[in-house]
């Protein structure tokens, strides 16, 4: 694959001398054979993929997290709490 890029990039630039277009295919060629060529680091995956375990238990920490405070409101403040209960059910 480096061979055939490389080839195709010299005849670019020797075509180039006659259209200076063709140097910057040469270029545009070499870049992206760099950017995405064979030798390039692998894209990062998606967020949504390999992530689903740690971002699930993210939200079990923070739903535990959130119980905790709201079992701690009840326990300190009842009549807050009674109060807000009334108001949720009628």
């Amino acid at each position: 694959m480096r061979g055939i890029v490389s080839t195709g990039a010299v005849v670019l630039v020797i075509l180039g001398f006659g259209n200076h277009a063709w140097w910057l295919a040469a270029g545009a060629l070499l870049y992206l054979y760099a950017r995405h060529g064979r030798g390039a680091p692998a894209p990062p995956p998606p967020a949504g993929t390999g992530a689903v375990p740690d971002s699930y238990r993210a939200y079990r920490e923070r739903r535990d997290r959130q119980a905790r405070w709201e079992r701690r409101y009840r326990r300190e403040r009842p009549l807050e709490s009674r109060r807000q209960e009334r108001e949720k059910s009628g």
